[in-house]
């Protein structure tokens, strides 16, 4: 197993890996992701005995309900992971792919066509199932990747990674494709981030601190995201009853994830009417809120227990949990500027009746998704249709948003010509 070796050779193991696993065919990588799926489930109860240790010992470090929801797998779950995986097989191959094809006057034929990035690096935190998400679309893209989880799911991760490599045994890719890196020493992800030799892409998982971190340490190119600070803006013209279900699919239907909804801008025209509709909505789901003075003027005192004036940093909180912030502003012009001033770039939206409003706001805010009329919920691989999705991109470094499989793809020219020299 990987824990043995050192860093440097688990990344030339992973690169070596990778000009293998560049060239095996699509039938053949679908073979070997049925074949982990089945390992996987066979292994279940050496697995979920891991990840059992794995809660215990996080339950004594006191460690919050939300992240040991996070880091709890059982039967189900595990199955629902395997399952996911399989749906992986069913997934369109980008590797191959021709994005371009031109022909020059003089005769040259450009091709430009999609080939694997080659190694990651995935760095995350408490959540075993990225281990199988990542490998799956990893191998299916054509990619190998080094994975580094968190301590809370060390044991979890061990079981997961040494299943996944036990299902490759017999296939045409390596074992090295995928591996894990299972010494909790904080100084390793140092040491990880500075093999820009072997590694092509780190992708961080987790808070800000670790993507800062990242950022900030690594030699490779790092792709940042998964930290949102989402809004949602009441036009004058929005329908609010439908407005209201919008925002509390978008706080509440699972609020410890980076799309769900941080900061609520209402429309000061329909503020008075809108805002304690809302707060009596969401009320009743135990949500708790931070009102802006304007917000909490209009309030007027009403469901005090849950309603607190919002500090100097509740706009800049990424909330993760059952807490809303609430702004009144004067226009979408306004609201554009809030966004613009607290968003991470991540899901922010409108809800509103006029047309002219939605163009605006859909030109100016420079998010990675900007949704009209809809949950900002949606910003997920599964549900934009692409399937699957290994992080949610909030730079421009090649890929933003969700990224699936063509996103851990890049592309290569190739010219053809008929002994062709330049003059």
């Amino acid at each position: 197993m990987s824990e043995t070796l050192s860093i440097e050779t688990i990344c030339r193991q992973a690169k070596a890996a990778a000009g293998l696993l560049a060239h095996v065919p699509t039938l053949q990588k679908n073979a070997a992701l049925q074949k982990i799926a089945d390992q996987l489930w066979s292994e279940r109860d050496e697995i979920l005995a891991a990840n059992a240790a794995d809660v215990s010992a996080a339950r004594a470090a006191g460690i919050s309900e939300a992240m040991l929801d996070r880091l709890t797998l059982n039967e189900s779950r595990l199955q629902n992971i395997i399952t996911d995986l399989r749906h992986v097989t069913e997934l369109a191959d980008p590797v191959g792919d021709l994005l371009e094809e031109k022909v020059l006057p003089n005769g040259l034929v450009l091709r430009k066509q999609r080939v694997p990035m080659g190694v990651l690096a995935v760095i995350y935190e408490a959540r075993p199932n990225v281990t199988v998400d990542v490998a799956g679309l990893a191998l299916k893209s054509g990619n190998c990747v080094i994975l580094r989880g968190g301590s809370e799911t060390i044991r979890s991760n061990r079981a997961l990674c040494a299943a996944i490599q036990r299902g490759l045994q017999g296939t045409q890719i390596p074992a090295a494709a995928i591996q894990l890196i299972s010494d909790t020493d904080r100084a390793l992800v140092l040491e990880l981030l500075q093999m820009d030799k072997y590694v092509d892409m780190v992708i961080p998982r987790g808070g800000a601190g670790l993507h800062t971190f990242c950022r900030e340490n690594s030699r490779i190119p790092v792709i940042t995201g998964g930290m949102g600070i989402c809004h949602l803006f009441v036009d004058e013209s929005a329908d609010q009853e439908r407005s209201i279900e919008v925002i509390r699919n978008a706080k509440i239907q699972r609020p410890s994830v980076c799309n769900a909804l941080d900061t609520v801008l209402v429309h000061q025209s329909i503020a008075a009417e809108f805002l304690p509709r809302l707060v009596e909505r969401l009320a009743a789901d135990r949500v708790t809120f931070r009102a802006e003075p304007a917000a909490l003027a209009l309030l007027n005192g009403k469901n005090s227990a849950v309603v607190q004036p919002a500090g100097p940093e509740d706009f800049d909180t990424e909330w993760l949990s059952l807490v809303l912030g609430l702004k009144v502003v004067p226009g979408v012009e306004e609201a554009v500027q809030h966004i613009a001033q607290h968003s991470t770039a991540h899901s922010d939206g409108i809800l509103t009746e006029a047309t002219e409003n939605a163009a605006y706001f859909v030109e100016q805010v420079d998010s990675a998704a900007v949704y009209v009329n809809a949950s900002t919920r949606f910003t997920d691989g599964a549900q934009m249709g692409l399937g699957a999705e290994i992080a949610v991109s909030t730079q421009r470094l090649h890929a933003r948003g969700p990224m699936g499989l063509n996103e851990l793809t890049t592309y290569k020219w190739i010219i053809r010509g008929s002994y062709s020299v330049r003059p």
